[in-house]
C-alpha cells in the first residue's frame, strides 16, 4: 500500500505523549488519499483542509520546538495563552479538524478492511464511505454539506479501484492490499484513539457545525 506505508508513524509510548513533530511528518504524506475518492468538489476541501490543519500545527510546532515538543504540550500551553477563546483558536482547532479527517479515512479503511459491503454491489464502497461519514464528520457539518457528501457516495470509485490507485497504479491481489491497509490501521489507530482521549480529558472537544 505505497501511499498509506510511505511514511511509518511512530508507536504510540505508554504515557501516550505523542511527539509534534514525527506525527506530523508522518501525517503530512496522507491528504493525497483523498485523491483517490474522485469526486473533487467533495474530497478536494477535506484535502485541503487536512493539508492547511498539518500546515497550522507544523507553524505552531517551528515557533518554539522543546515547548511543544509534544500534541499535549500544544494543547496545554495555548489553553495558558489564549483563556476563554481555547480551544476555538490556533493549533488546537487545527488538531480537531485534523483528527476528524483523519478518522473518516481510517473508519473508511478499516470498514474496507472487514469486508463490509453490499452484497448486491460488492465492489462499491457506499456503504463503507456512509459508515466513515457517519461516525466521523456528519454531526459537524451543517445540513447543506450533510446532503452533498451524502450524495457524493454516488460518485465514488469501485473498491478495486481505490486499491490501485492506493498502490499507486500498480497491479496487486486485494488481499495483499487488504492486509497493508489492516497494517497502517494497526500503527494508526492507537494513536489517533489517543488524541480524541486527550481532547475528551481536557474539554478541548467542540460540537459546533462547519
Amino acid at each position: 500500500m505505497a501511499l498509506l506505508l510511505e511514511h511509518e508513524f511512530k508507536p504510540l509510548p505508554a504515557d501516550k505523549q505523542i511527539e509534534t513533530l514525527p506525527f506530523l511528518e508522518a501525517v503530512a504524506h496522507l491528504p493525497p488519499f483523498f485523491d483517490c475518492l474522485g469526486t473533487p468538489i467533495v474530497y478536494s476541501p477535506v484535502k485541503a483542509d487536512l493539508a492547511g490543519n498539518i500546515k497550522k500545527i507544523r507553524a505552531v510546532y517551528d515557533s518554539n520546538p522543546s515547548k511543544f515538543k509534544t500534541l499535549q504540550n500544544i494543547l496545554e500551553v495555548e489553553k495558558e495563552l489564549h483563556g476563554s477563546a481555547w480551544p476555538k483558536t490556533g493549533a488546537t482547532l487545527a488538531l480537531m479538524w485534523l483528527k476528524r479527517g483523519l478518522k473518516f479515512m481510517l473508519v473508511l479503511l478499516q470498514s474496507i478492511s472487514d469486508g463490509e459491503r453490499d452484497e448486491e454491489h460488492p465492489n462499491l464502497i457506499r456503504v463503507n464511505a456512509l459508515k466513515a461519514y457517519e461516525i466521523a464528520l456528519k454531526k459537524y457539518h451543517g445540513w447543506m454539506l450533510q446532503k452533498l457528501f451524502t450524495g457524493s457516495v454516488y460518485a465514488l470509485p469501485y473498491k478495486s479501484d481505490l486499491l490501485k490507485a492506493l498502490e499507486k497504479g500498480k497491479e496487486v491481489k486485494e488481499e495483499e492490499s487488504i492486509e497493508k491497509i489492516h497494517q497502517f490501521l494497526t500503527r494508526v489507530t492507537p494513536i489517533l484513539d489517543a488524541i480524541y482521549e486527550m481532547y475528551t480529558k481536557m474539554n478541548a472537544e467542540l460540537s459546533y457545525k462547519a
